[in-house]
């Protein structure tokens, strides 16, 4: 036998054990790539919410969860939209200009909304991630100052917002509630998680 038949075998054995292998690591990559798609699940919790908002009466708020958050959709009384005019001077950022959680145009004005009427808010706070609590009474209470015109309280480090999500100055939060994207589909219909650039 020369020289030459044993490498001619060797190179016809490793290319079949070669392919042998590349077989085999493909069907076992298939599997595994295939699970970096998101799940049904994972679709669905990142999909826009539809809700309905007849139901809420002026002074009241109604919870909904988009992407694991909660969403408050709070319906202010013309009152309390009055109130939040006279305390612009003591708030952090109140026409919602820093950039670390971007504030759609479209509620990049002092109510932080499409319609005066409702505020669309994810409620966690943005020092921390806890959630506020609702303060909504106006006049002097524990935790906050004399002239509270009613909003948040975040319990955890004492961070205040008014009812259009705006932190108050000199507060551990460094910004704003975020504001979702969010579009009317009719007078009682709201979509959370999309916008069309409204």
């Amino acid at each position: 036998m020369s020289d030459q038949q044993v490498d001619h075998g060797k190179r016809t054995w490793l290319i079949a054990t070669g392919c042998a292998g590349a077989v085999g690591g493909v069907a076992t990559a298939v599997p595994f790539v295939s699970t970096f798609s998101p799940s049904e699940r994972a679709k669905a919790a990142g999909a826009a919410v539809e809700v309905d908002i007849s139901a809420i009466k002026p002074g009241e708020k109604l919870t909904v969860e988009w992407r694991g958050k909660p969403v408050w959709i709070v319906r202010r009384t013309p009152e309390q939209l009055a109130a939040m005019k006279g305390t612009e001077g003591q708030l952090a950022d109140p026409m919602s200009d820093r950039k670390a959680y971007p504030t759609p145009e479209y509620a990049k004005n002092e109510n932080r909304s499409i319609k005066p009427e409702y505020f669309v808010g994810v409620g966690i706070c943005s020092h921390l991630g806890c959630s506020p609590s609702d303060k909504f009474q106006a006049g002097p209470q524990p935790s906050l100052p004399d002239d509270w015109h009613g909003g948040f309280l975040c319990p955890c480090h004492g961070s205040t917002f008014d009812l259009a999500g705006r932190v108050f100055k000199n507060k551990p939060a460094p910004d704003n509630l975020e504001v979702p994207p969010h579009m009317y589909l009719s007078d009682t219909k709201l979509i959370i998680g999309e916008d069309k650039k409204a």
